[in-house]
């Protein structure tokens, strides 16, 4: 029996419109959906952007990715995600796996793959591209993320402020996800090179409840949900 195709798919920053016609057309098609299972019984971001689009005859398989820095305690729950979709590619069933924002930036799904290849190296995997968060807070701030001969960061998690000032001594556009830890530390740094006129910070792009924030003079102490991208756009 022929193998099933594993796609990888961005189904984009929240909005549920956002997901690419390519994208749906799979997700309609595929028999098999599977997505990061969310935390507390709780439906993760995939799994609600992509809930109205899903019928009741799909089989859906949430798997488990825990939020630990641990590498030995991911690389773990990624090979048990990848054991838990090959049977149904055994079976000649596709299998669309799908994450929030774009399917090659900093998505789980790249892990699950290489587990995928070592479990079975004829699987076909193939990605189908969608909207990252930068994309869709610069869209939300009503700023072009680069123009020209711009040059543009981005910082996935800053663990020392020392990263953020090196990044600033020659990027024009510096976006920095996973901002809410740290954004005390980050809200110093942009103070003392008076770039704070020229940050923007968007809460949960895309969703009902979005928000901007475009004027951080006065907000040293914002209170940011993990879904929180900021952008510092220095020209």
């Amino acid at each position: 029996m022929q193998l099933g195709i594993l796609y990888g798919i961005g189904v984009g920053p929240g909005d549920p419109e956002l997901i690419t016609l390519k994208g749906l057309r799979l997700l309609q098609r595929v028999p098999v959906v599977a997505y990061p299972a969310g935390v507390s019984s709780k439906p993760g971001m995939a799994e609600q952007i992509i809930s109205q689009w899903l019928d009741y005859e799909k089989i859906q398989l949430p798997l488990k990715f825990p939020y630990v820095q641990d590498r030995a305690v991911l690389s773990q729950a990624w090979q048990e995600g990848a054991r838990q979709i090959l049977p149904y590619l055994q079976h000649g069933q596709d299998v669309a796996f799908v994450c929030e924002g774009d399917i090659s930036f900093y998505s789980t799904f790249n892990y699950l793959a290489n587990c995928m290849r070592q479990l079975h190296g004829a699987v076909n995997i193939q990605l189908v591209p969608g909207i990252s968060s930068p994309m869709a807070a610069a869209a939300a701030a009503g700023i072009p993320l680069t123009m020209g001969d711009r040059r543009l960061a981005v910082l996935p998690a800053l663990y020392a402020v020392e990263e953020l000032e090196n990044v600033l001594n020659w990027a024009d556009v510096v976006v920095l996800m996973k901002v809410s830890s740290v954004y005390p530390q980050v809200w110093q740094v942009l103070h003392r090179r008076k770039l704070l006129e020229k940050a923007y910070v968007v809460e949960r792009a895309t969703w009902p409840d979005q928000r901007l924030y475009n004027d951080l003079g006065s907000r040293s102490q914002l209170k940011l949900s993990y879904f929180s991208v900021l952008i510092v756009n220095r020209n």
